[in-house]
């Protein structure tokens, strides 16, 4: 028997949902270490796709690993395409990249997946650092985050710092970030919402995102829940990702998914944990 036929992608394949593009660390919440899971809970079926792989995040003392090779992440992505894992899924989640090399690639990917499943919707998180922190990648990524990867998604979620980053200037209303965010529109990005958006005008306790698309402007208040964990950018684009496949409305989405940010958080920090975590208990409420 021909080994290659016997595992040709067959038309009972099991089929992938999402595939998601970012960071993995062997220990602690951020990158697809969250996200995979948040997907999962929603019911999602997930091809994850390491850009980098770490012992844990920089803030510790040690830290192992690094960039997948360049030859290894385009080999990951060519793999899901000749499997029809690309050509069948249904929406492509982008997060942390290792390098600018990879954006490129991931680019030059999308649009031939594309042209086999049109119907394949992309979210970018284009992520490049936080105001806590400052910028954590390399600066070389934000041109390629807006020139080569924004024009080709459908949705983004940037945070308050990156959308500065994106649009080069400082943004300090929430009626800037509006105006920076509905500048990132266009014919094929419908939607863009801002975490933690414009952090310095918000009421004490309390955080603001704001979402616009072509239906306009909506800002969502929640909870500011003190934590220094890692990764709630990350899982705050699995549910709001995961949700919109499953079919709500953007305003639905980003709505539970500030609930159910808020949620861990207060359960992460009441357990005292150092690392973001998904709890059963309520991974049960996502579905």
């Amino acid at each position: 028997m021909n080994s290659e036929a016997a595992f040709a992608p067959a038309a009972g394949a099991r089929v992938v949902d999402v595939v998601s593009v970012q960071s993995q660390v062997a220990y602690g919440g951020v990158g697809n270490s969250i996200a995979v899971p948040v997907l999962q809970a929603l019911g999602l079926q997930v091809a994850p796709v390491p850009t980098v792989v770490l012992g844990n995040t920089p803030h510790y003392p040690t830290m192992h690993g690094g960039a997948l090779p360049q030859d290894w992440f385009e080999g990951l992505l060519d793999d899901l395409e000749a499997r029809e894992v690309a050509t069948r899924a249904r929406h492509l989640l982008v997060g942390y990249l290792g390098s600018p090399q990879q954006g490129l690639a991931l680019a030059c990917w999308l649009d031939r997946v594309r042209e086999a499943n049109p119907a394949l919707t992309v979210q970018i998180d284009p992520v490049i650092g936080d105001h806590d922190t400052g910028a954590y990648t390399d600066p070389a990524l934000v041109p390629v985050w807006r020139d080569h990867l924004l024009p080709r998604a459908h949705g983004l979620t940037p945070n308050h710092f990156e959308l500065e980053q994106l649009c080069g200037r400082a943004l300090r209303t929430l009626d800037d970030c509006a105006e920076a965010a509905t500048g990132l529109l266009g014919d094929t990005t419908r939607w863009v919402v801002v975490t933690s958006a414009a952090p310095e005008a918000c009421p004490p306790g309390t955080l603001q995102v704001v979402a616009v698309s072509s239906d306009g402007r909506e800002t969502f208040e929640h909870a500011l829940v003190p934590h220094p964990v890692k990764g709630v950018g990350d899982l705050f684009a699995a549910l709001v990702g995961g949700r919109m496949v499953n079919g709500a409305s953007l305003h639905e989405a980003v709505r539970r998914a500030c609930d159910d940010a808020v949620a861990v958080l207060r359960h992460v920090q009441a357990q005292g944990w150092q690392e973001l975590a998904l709890p059963r208990h309520l991974a049960r409420n996502f579905a």
